[in-house]
């Protein structure tokens, strides 16, 4: 019989092709709407709906009520962002009550009492490198307090700001497995100078677009640097993305394996130095045609494998890069909305990836408002039972 594992030794074990006592069970978070629903419903308290975020106490209750064994998305974020972020203010206000607000990365945005979800796109401040000397560059010059001053989840799964910020996890004694945010070297850009402008300035500007991917990696490399050499242990490192959609990705693939990927490198590098071989990325949509880029750039977990319309699953990506190529994510997340038999279904579907090894089921993104609380208690029971 197997020892008995925690959380962190379980997740670990699978990625890394070793030896586990049961699947661990894993999230990737939840909507807002989604647990504010479960607290009318009677689920959970309102204090709870109210105060959750990734990895903290709330979380851990939600997880605990559901039967889930964490959240998976638990990292240790420097400020790797526009720091500080812009003022948000009002614009303009319609009569209908739908109001244009200039957003923390300084985007124009549309918000609509009751409306949920992402926000429509109106404007952008940057237009060209005006705006990028007067508003954005500094943003994103690194000074150490960057990560020496960022928020850390501590023994009672709390998050709290703390001296030095990272003496919890110098002691290396978490049982929860706990990431080391990269950052973001596209996403983040695309977010504040907005898709049209990211098409036209590789060609109109191309030495400001490579100035703009320079100070972005060069700010994530420095916290991820920092945040080693304080002494904090880290059990994976992690990138987010998001520049994908249901067809394909939203930059070219050549350009993104030109312009970024030797940052990746740089990062990645970095991250073997310490020691930590998970390297994980977030990455919504069809992500097939940058995998190459990432996978040769030290990048090995995809997550979290959104299923989509395009039936995304790990298998192929096995087939074609290996054992190499792992996964956290690939349950299709709409499921929970539906009945019993399409979770039995999905769990089906779901067992001959876990049996190629290296590969984690969870909610392949945030658990939507639509999600019933007894689909996901009944997916998390059947889970354990399977997967026992």
């Amino acid at each position: 019989m197997k020892k008995a594992m925690n959380q962190r030794e379980r997740i670990l074990a699978v990625l890394r092709y070793q030896d586990y006592d049961r699947l661990p069970l894993l999230h990737f978070g939840f909507w807002r709407e989604t647990l504010d629903r479960w607290a009318a419903e009677g689920h959970i308290t309102a204090e709870t709906a109210q105060t959750w975020s990734d990895g903290n106490a709330a979380d851990d209750v939600v997880s605990a009520q559901l039967g889930f064994d964490g959240n998976y998305y638990t990292c240790f974020h420097p400020r790797n962002r526009l720091h500080p972020p812009f003022e948000t203010r009002v614009v303009k206000t319609f009569p209908d009550g739908t109001r244009h607000v200039l957003n923390a990365e300084g985007v124009i945005v549309q918000e609509k009492s009751g409306a949920g979800g992402i926000p429509s796109e109106i404007d952008h401040l940057f237009k060209g490198r005006p705006e990028w000397e007067a508003h954005y560059k500094h943003r994103l010059r690194f000074t150490p307090e960057r990560v020496l001053a960022a928020p850390v989840r501590t023994d009672a799964g709390n998050v709290a700001f703390q001296d030095g910020g990272l003496e919890f996890l110098q002691a290396d004694r978490h049982d929860f497995i706990y990431g080391l945010h990269c950052g973001s070297l596209f996403g983040q850009i695309r977010n504040f100078i907005g898709l049209e402008n990211c098409c036209y300035l590789v060609i109109d500007d191309e030495p400001l677009f490579d100035e703009i991917i320079d100070t972005v990696a060069e700010l994530s490399y420095q916290c991820v640097k920092t945040a080693l050499e304080s002494g904090a242990k880290f059990d994976f490192g992690h990138f987010w993305e998001d520049i994908c959609f249901k067809n394909g990705p939203l930059v070219t693939p050549t350009v993104f394996d030109a312009k970024v990927g030797p940052h990746y490198r740089r990062i990645t590098g970095l991250l073997q130095q310490y020691g930590i071989d998970i390297v994980s990325l977030d990455c919504d949509g069809m992500i097939d045609a940058l995998i190459p880029t990432w996978m040769e750039n030290g990048v090995n977990t995809m997550f979290p494998i959104e299923v989509g319309t395009w039936n995304a699953s790990i298998a192929p990506w096995r087939e074609q890069y290996g054992r190499e190529l792992r996964g956290v994510g690939g349950m299709n997340k709409v499921l929970f909305a539906h009945d019993r038999k399409a979770i039995d279904h999905e769990i089906e579907r779901l067992k001959p990836l876990v049996e190629m090894g290296g590969f984690i089921p969870c909610p392949d993104h945030r658990i939507a408002p639509d999600a019933k609380w007894d689909n996901v208690r009944y997916y998390c029971d059947t889970m354990h039972d399977v997967f026992s």
